[in-house]
Parts: C-alpha cells; structure tokens; sequence
C-alpha cells in the first residue's frame, strides 16, 4: 500500500506533508505509518479519495478462483 500511495503522491505532483495536510495528521505521523505500512481500510479509502483513486479489496484462492 505505502509503495503505491508514494507512486500516486509522484504522479499527483503531491508531497506526504501535501497528504498529511489534507488528512489532518502530522507529517511524522504519516511518515512512521508508510514506514510500517499499517493503515486501517478506511484510511486507505480517503486516501484513495483525496488522490483521486479507489481501493480495490480482493481475495483469490489457491486454485486462483477470485471471490
């Protein structure tokens, strides 16, 4: 997740204080969840939002059956 919210950051010309700002956090606290890439879903869903983008949540079995 942190490695495409970085890429999306980039295309965005955006930066993670950019991001921060706008999800009303601090820099640094941004910075230590993107190191530990630990975001709960609804956070990856507003930030999908802010950059204009959406999470996708998929499952696929061994066999490779999707569900």
């Amino acid at each position: 997740s942190a490695r495409k919210i970085k890429m999306m950051l980039a295309a965005k010309g955006l930066t993670m204080a950019d991001l921060a700002a706008q999800l009303e956090t601090s820099a640094p606290n941004l910075s230590k969840k993107m190191k530990r890439d630990n975001f709960r879903e609804q956070e990856l869903h507003r930030i999908a939002e802010l950059l204009g983008a959406k999470v996708e949540i998929k499952f696929t079995l061994e066999d490779g059956t999707k569900l």
